[in-house]
């Protein structure tokens, strides 16, 4: 019986791995092509360049209900696209917690995945109530959808960069660079405890790298090199032996960056 259990949970492993590894390939898929927002948006950047008659156009689209669902999807799919495969270590190793605590072959992993995106929902909402406000204010591009305020790239590079350095930065990396320890300190039993835990671990990775993605709106929202430099730079945190250093050098270095970006 337990060979039988352990074949069950193998193949739900490999399974979730599946299903993990082809939602981060639509998510970037997505992004790549830019469905709905980026290549038509750059692309008539590319065809008219400061055109006064197309710019209020797309910049009023913004703010309009359609628009706001728009910039909402191209924020939660970036946000699955990125997140998503520095989490995979923790969904698979709850999977496995789950089945030696419950016996169950097939513990409930999609319900926690579903919590950890429901977070990164919530945050995507709001970078898109933020990227709208700022482009209804001209504070960012409607169309290369970046700052164009030196003063708010500036901020935004000084506040990440002192939230790199911060304790509550300390404490939310620990935790997701420890998910054993996550895991065993929040596990509760069946689906609402998988939902739970999801949340849970998904509040620790937001407040991990929420003023990292506030990046984005320096460098482009769309811009697929600072998306994937990013996405790589969450991982280094979270999986490499000297995460913290790696956040400690890098909060530096963007302080220094928007220092630069006052003065230069």
């Amino acid at each position: 019986m337990g060979r039988i259990a352990e074949a069950a949970l193998a193949r739900h492993r490999a399974i979730t791995m599946a299903a993990l590894a082809l939602l981060v390939i639509i998510a970037w898929a997505w992004i790549a092509l830019g469905a709905g927002m980026g290549m038509p948006i750059h692309a008539a950047l590319a065809l008219f360049p400061h055109n006064p008659t197309t710019m209020p156009a797309i910049g009023s689209m913004a703010g309009s209900t359609p628009g706001f669902a728009l910039t909402f999807s191209m924020w939660w799919v970036m946000m699955i696209a990125m997140m998503l495969p520095s989490a995979a270590p923790t969904v698979l190793l709850y999977a496995r917690a789950s089945h030696r605590r419950t016996g169950d072959p097939e513990p409930p992993t999609a319900i926690f995945v579903l919590g950890y995106l429901i977070v990164w929902g919530g945050f995507s909402a709001l970078a898109a109530l933020g990227q709208s406000w700022l482009q209804a204010h001209a504070l960012m591009g409607a169309m290369t959808m970046q700052s164009a305020s030196r003063w708010l790239s500036a901020i935004v590079l000084l506040a990440a960069g002192a939230f790199q350095l911060s304790p509550l930065k300390d404490a939310c990396l620990a935790s997701c660079r420890n998910p054993a320890a996550f895991i065993s300190r929040h596990y509760r039993p069946g689906a609402a405890g998988a939902i739970r835990l999801g949340l849970i671990h998904g509040g620790y990775c937001l407040g991990c790298c929420w003023l990292l993605m506030g990046i984005l709106f320096v460098g482009g929202t769309m811009n697929l090199a600072w998306i994937a430099l990013l996405t790589l730079f969450v991982a280094a945190e979270k999986m490499l032996p000297h995460g913290r250093r790696i956040a400690i050098a890098s909060g530096i270095g963007l302080i220094g960056w928007g220092v630069a970006t006052l003065l230069v």
